[in-house]
């Protein structure tokens, strides 16, 4: 049977990356989904591959007017929402704290946190009505320690993680579960810093992110989306406020190959036995 049978889903930032694995996903497992991107040919391309099951919405997170309407799209066409993955993102403003432009810092944060609550907030009524739901919410390592991203990203990731978690003690009474997804490095196309050019580029970089984790293998979008599609299907209804990290390893510790030299050399200190000094 399938998993999201019935179900239906809104991921922003649907077009590419992780979002478009995960809707390709929910698809193939049954859900109806609402792919809300700024990118209006490449969303339009792929809620057309998907069939009857997807449509396109033209969503800029920032703006509340366009998340509400991509709610109000998916009730109005399929009567309900089961599951929103907020998960559109960027990079962010780059450089030393000192050199951070305030409008820039405000842009990033607008984005990353910003859209994932104005994502909430429009959920949260429906899914109060219906009785249940599943929110996911992207965050990244970056937000669960330090030096994985840029200084603003991963601020704002780590309040995007928070967020989760508070707002998960708020609505666990009305059956709706609100978990974070915090990927390690991930091929994608705001990974490789490709948006909006050909996918073919990210398959030219992926040598570089062979190595970064336990795992060797390289990370990928899939990988994200099997996380989602398990916290949006029944077989997650008593997980909530949780932050689940899909890194290969990557944020757990310092990676053996990274010790092992240290070990070559190192000799146990004695332990103090005042029987034997």
């Amino acid at each position: 049977m399938a998993e999201l049978a019935g179900k239906v889903a809104i991921i922003t930032g649907g077009a590419s990356g992780i979002g478009e694995s995960a809707a390709r996903l929910f698809v193939a497992e049954g859900a109806k989904v609402v792919v809300a991107d700024m990118q209006h040919e490449r969303g339009m391309a792929l809620a057309e591959e998907l069939g009857d099951a997807a449509l396109f919405e033209p969503v800029e997170v920032r703006q509340e007017a366009q998340v509400k309407a991509a709610v109000d799209r998916a009730v109005d066409t399929w009567g309900r929402l089961d599951c929103m993955f907020n998960n559109a993102g960027f990079g962010g403003v780059l450089g030393p704290i000192e050199d951070v432009p305030v409008e820039d810092f405000d842009m990033t944060v607008d984005v990353l946190l910003r859209g994932v609550f104005l994502g909430m907030k429009h959920a949260v009524p429906v899914m109060k009505k219906q009785g249940s739901g599943s929110i996911i919410n992207t965050g990244s390592i970056a937000g669960v320690t330090a030096g994985r991203g840029p200084i603003v990203y991963s601020a704002a990731k780590a309040a995007v993680i928070h967020l989760s978690k508070s707002a998960s003690m708020e609505l666990g009474e009305h059956s709706i579960r609100v978990n974070s997804i915090c990927p390690g490095y991930i091929a994608t196309p705001l990974a490789a810093n490709t948006v909006g050019r050909p996918d073919s580029l990210i398959e030219d970089r992926l040598a570089d992110y062979e190595g970064r984790q336990p795992i060797p293998r390289v990370g990928r979008p899939l990988d994200i989306a099997e996380m989602a599609l398990f916290l949006a299907s029944d077989r997650s209804t008593f997980v909530t406020g949780q932050a689940l990290v899909v890194d290969g390893g990557a944020a757990t510790g310092v990676m053996w190959s990274d010790q092992k030299d240290f070990y070559k050399t190192y000799r146990p200190i004695r332990v103090y036995n005042p029987d034997t000094a």
